[in-house]
């Protein structure tokens, strides 16, 4: 096992500390007042909306020198470095298999709880310019714009922007031509090496922000929004989380006990990322601390360094499914028939599209209306239907997103045969 998640990150709890003391209690308890002031007080909640987004400025200030600091040292690191290829293409089959079948439940779900049927919405009576900004981001999407985008203008602009695919790409790079050479590369790697490390002691310190991050985020989200939005969109709700449950303990479940592991034992370990993530809805929130466990599990570096920023663009299992899902309902709900044919040229429409989901703010829902856009005689107003209901999905989206890339890089990792298993089970065992 490597030095930095050892000694960098000590994430392994004490058996006796004390239960305040747990950041996931912690961040319960935040998310739980900030319910409250958000319900409550809703005015105030809405102001406490600076708290979440400058704790997720801390953590995305580290997220691209992590990445850059992780894979570098991983590859260059490596003696065989065919095996960087095999994984990079096993991760690319994985994520696509995972993405279909996500984009398929959705679908299937969707259609046949049919939660916008009887609405009856004309979607000339909607006043688009809440989505304005939304849609006129859509005109900038696209395929070849996003494959265009993995290379950077400039080395240090990819860093500037936090744009992951391209900080990787750069980090992939530089790790094969500092193996080149050789010895007298060795230097420099430690010098990487203890950077990582200094990272990985920035991210500890943030952490302790979460539970503020969590409070701030959540009154935010329902002070604005309120309660009230979620019993007006229930059955959509509902169907939405269904699948998504669905997703993770059928298809996600499966995969897991076919790579020989327990979910449920997984999603005990991480539980306390998955409660940032529930309380700031953003899954970058956690991507450091994700990366420090998945490498403690027992995932070799370079499995991780490649498969989690990779996921983070591919492998967007939660966003898939509420792009499905919330292009359906507005169909249903504005009464546009959409053929068999029809659904299937969105879900491969959306098998594309949905790869640049995480290089925007708000990308799932600016792809959403790109595809949207794309297809002839579909009411892009309808949009307006599902923005302030967006906010509480977008949060199961992000928990989605996690849990996948997470069980991602295992079977992978255990796939390339990347993986210490006794350390593995000695983590997950330490969880309990």
């Amino acid at each position: 096992m490597d030095t930095i998640t050892q000694s960098a990150m000590p994430i392994a709890v004490a058996s006796r500390k004390k239960w305040y003391r747990h950041l996931y209690v912690q961040v319960l308890v935040a998310v739980a007042l900030g319910i409250a002031l958000g319900h409550y007080y809703p005015e105030l909640g809405t102001a406490m909306k600076p708290l979440g987004d400058n704790f997720l400025k801390l953590v995305k200030l580290m997220v691209a020198p992590l990445i850059f600091c992780t894979v570098v040292h991983g590859i260059a690191s490596m003696s065989d470095i065919k095996a960087v290829g095999r994984i990079g293409v096993k991760s690319l089959i994985y994520f696509e298999v995972m993405t279909t079948l996500a984009l398929v439940l959705g679908l299937v779900i969707v259609n046949v709880l049919k939660p916008g049927e009887g609405m009856h919405i004309d979607p000339a009576t909607l006043d688009v310019s809440a989505i304005s900004a939304y849609t006129k981001a859509a005109h900038d999407q696209s395929v070849v714009g996003f494959l265009s985008n993995i290379i950077p203008k400039t080395v240090f602009g990819a860093f500037a922007d936090g744009d992951l695919l391209q900080v990787l790409f750069i980090s992939i790079v530089l790790a094969f031509g500092l193996q080149m050479l050789g010895e007298r590369g060795k230097p420099l790697l430690n010098v990487i090496d203890v950077t990582a490390h200094t990272f990985f002691n920035m991210v500890r310190i943030v952490m302790y922000l979460s539970p503020i991050g969590a409070f701030g985020a959540i009154a935010f989200t329902i002070g604005k929004y309120g309660v009230s939005s979620l019993a007006a969109y229930g059955q959509l709700l509902g169907t939405y989380y269904l699948t998504a449950v669905l997703f993770v303990v059928v298809v996600l479940g499966t995969m897991c006990r076919l790579a020989g592991f327990s979910l449920w034992r997984f999603l005990r370990y991480i539980r306390e990322e998955l409660l940032v993530v529930l309380g700031t809805s953003s899954s970058e929130s956690v991507l450091p601390r994700m990366m420090a466990k998945l490498e403690r599990l027992g995932c070799a570096k370079s499995a991780v360094g490649l498969v989690i920023p990779a996921g983070y663009s591919f492998n967007l299992d939660g966003s898939c499914i509420n792009m499905t899902v919330l292009a359906v309902f507005i169909a249903q709900a504005t009464d546009t028939y959409l053929s068999l044919g029809q659904q299937v040229s969105l879900l491969l429409i959306l098998l594309l599209t949905s790869k640049g989901a995480a290089s925007v703010s708000g990308g799932a829902f600016i792809v959403l209306a790109a595809t949207l856009g794309s297809m002839p005689g579909f009411p892009v107003a309808g949009l307006v239907l599902v923005l302030g209901v967006y906010r509480f999905i977008s949060e199961g989206g992000a928990l989605v997103n996690v849990i996948g890339n997470g069980i991602a890089t295992i079977v992978i990792s255990k796939w390339d045969k990347q993986f210490d298993e006794a350390t593995f089970q000695r983590e997950l065992s330490r969880s309990a």
